[in-house]
């Protein structure tokens, strides 16, 4: 199995590195990320409350190209003579007129059962919209650290009518309005296949990503996940997370 995507951004090479290389940018439009800079490091993506993926740093040439390995029969809680490491690697590459085009390639090899192929589609689609992130991130807080807010709520019924219900919600335009969420403002940078991304402005610079999981059998997840930038991020953070979970767990599906 194997996924490539490839993103423009701004910067550096040095400043587009610490965005995809060190815990502190990769937390910053990724997940809650720790890592160990050099080759043989351990890595740590955070998945949520108890749940996350571990991983070795196996290739690191600063600031060209990192690789890593993650334990993917350990994620998927299957045999570990079954899977190989899902391999993942991020290449650098500096383009005139300031900016670097970040290759990405994540590979493995399975049994060949059903739930593989589903597995790989899957990570695939929830892969894409993290590059945005990386953009958004380099564009307008490059270096910088971020407090993430992330809330989520489960239901029953149809990811697409939650997703209905989670726009409508947010009052989310096209491309490039301004959008007032739950007294928050900002602009819209991307509108997906259940997924949206605003750029926040006030009052916590930053940006929020909102998005709905279908985990089938007639169960979906609303959730969003906002990476904050400034001093008084954490205390907005801290103030606002108990809101976003009440109201997400407060949708209503149409029926």
């Amino acid at each position: 199995y194997r996924l490539e995507f490839s993103v423009e951004v701004p910067g550096t090479p040095e400043q587009v590195w610490h965005a995809v290389a060190t815990a502190t940018g990769m937390s910053a439009w990724f997940l809650p990320t720790e890592l160990e800079e050099r080759e043989g490091g351990a890595l740590h993506f955070s998945m949520g409350p108890e749940m996350g993926s571990d991983g070795t740093v196996t290739g690191w040439d600063p600031p060209h190209r990192i690789r890593y390995e993650e334990d993917w029969a350990a994620l998927m809680g299957q045999d570990p003579d079954a899977l190989s490491p899902l391999t993942s690697e991020f290449i650098v590459e500096a383009q005139s007129g300031g900016t670097c085009v970040v290759r990405v390639t994540s590979s493995g090899f399975g049994t060949g059962a059903d739930w593989e192929s589903e597995w790989w589609e899957d990570m695939g689609r929830q892969w894409m919209p993290f590059f945005d992130n990386l953009r958004l991130y380099l564009t307008h807080f490059p270096g910088q650290e971020a407090t993430q807010l992330e809330a989520m709520a489960s239901h029953a019924g149809d990811a697409d009518a939650l997703w209905s219900a989670l726009h409508a919600g947010l009052g989310l335009g096209e491309v490039g309005s301004t959008v007032d969420l739950r007294g928050t403002t900002g602009t819209v940078e991307r509108v997906g296949e259940r997924q949206a991304l605003v750029r926040l402005t006030a009052p916590v610079p930053g940006m929020l990503s909102a998005y709905v999981f279908d985990f089938g059998e007639g169960t979906a997840a609303a959730g969003v996940r906002a990476y904050l930038f400034s001093a008084d991020a954490e205390g907005y953070a801290r103030r606002e997370q108990p809101a976003w979970q009440t109201w997400l767990e407060s949708l209503s599906i149409p029926s």
